[in-house]
């Protein structure tokens, strides 16, 4: 074991350009444990309406754990986009050659071409959200917006604009049937995932709702979406994630990553399934107690 922990040690100095240190065993295996549960939390709720982030941040301060930051939240993300990418590996082959016939032939009206540029316009807004973060607002980890009665209330308000979109959608629009003005309505819409508690596949499902999709072709769309927004997250934070020594180095890290792919598959493949047969009305009453029980408990620590 002292062996295994001098290497990670090395790994993680060099990520941080520090002198190797030693790590103790028992707090590796402390890290590794709360990656393990962390990467369960991330899987369940990254591609289920309820906020990963809001998640992310909440177990870990209420088991005590104290806030994990924005670089572990998005790092361990990349778990949920090769989940993602694996499971709908033939839908994005076939929007590269939609892209490809697109541009060689002038063949922009085929829907694996619409379906492609939908994605890349709804990534923009997301990707320019990011960014402003990360220019103008330094200390995001501290920010009111990652705070527990933020989290609280906009968990409850993202929960009745959903309950509101399932009351109005009229549910007839298809995949199949995407425009590029889809894909930038929904792009806008996810770019409110910035703020923990609003849920990036709450915010799309909610917006796709509203224009007419259909809930399992609007949860499709959904995941789609997220894998270039995901992913850069996750690759902009990954220095500062590995570098940090409150996360424990590589390995931790690691258990986090193959834990958060196994059960984000799982419950890409729930969430499909169900939405073909059910509303969305379970996740609206979840979020509604998500949020009171966070208020509740805030309140009783003041008393």
């Amino acid at each position: 074991m002292s062996v295994v922990a001098t290497v990670l040690a090395a790994v993680s100095a060099a990520a941080s350009g520090s002198a190797p240190s030693a790590v103790d065993p028992l707090e590796l295996g402390q890290a590794c444990w709360r990656a393990l549960v962390l990467g369960v939390v991330q899987g369940l709720t990254e591609f289920l309406p309820i906020s990963s982030s809001a998640h992310l941040k909440v177990v870990p301060v209420v088991l005590g754990w104290g806030d994990p930051g924005v670089s572990f939240t998005a790092v361990i993300q990349l778990g949920s986009i090769v989940a993602v990418i694996a499971y709908f590996w033939s839908d994005l082959v076939e929007v590269l050659r939609g892209i490809t016939r697109a541009f060689r032939y002038g063949q922009w009206t085929d829907p694996s071409a619409r379906l492609g540029v939908s994605i890349a316009l709804g990534t923009l807004p997301i990707v320019l959200g990011g960014l402003a973060i990360k220019l103008w607002v330094p200390d995001y980890d501290n920010s009111p917006l990652r705070s527990m009665g933020s989290i609280a209330v906009v968990s409850m308000v993202m929960a009745l604009l959903l309950a509101l979109a399932e009351l109005l959608g009229r549910r007839r629009r298809q995949l199949n049937g995407v425009q590029p003005r889809d894909g930038l309505l929904v792009g806008l819409a996810q770019a409110l995932a910035l703020v923990p508690g609003v849920s990036r596949s709450g915010s799309t499902l909610t917006a796709s709702l509203f224009d007419g999709w259909d809930r399992a072709a609007a949860a499709r769309f959904s995941f789609l979406l997220g894998i270039p927004a995901i992913t850069l997250a996750g690759l902009a934070e990954l220095k500062d994630a590995f570098a940090a020594p409150a996360n424990g180095g590589p390995l931790p890290m690691l258990v986090g990553l193959v834990v958060t792919a196994v059960v984000s598959w799982l419950a890409i493949a729930w969430l499909l399934k169900f939405l073909q047969h059910h509303s969305t009305w379970v996740f609206v009453a979840y979020r509604l107690l998500f949020g009171a029980a966070i208020l509740i408990w805030l309140g009783a620590k003041v008393a």
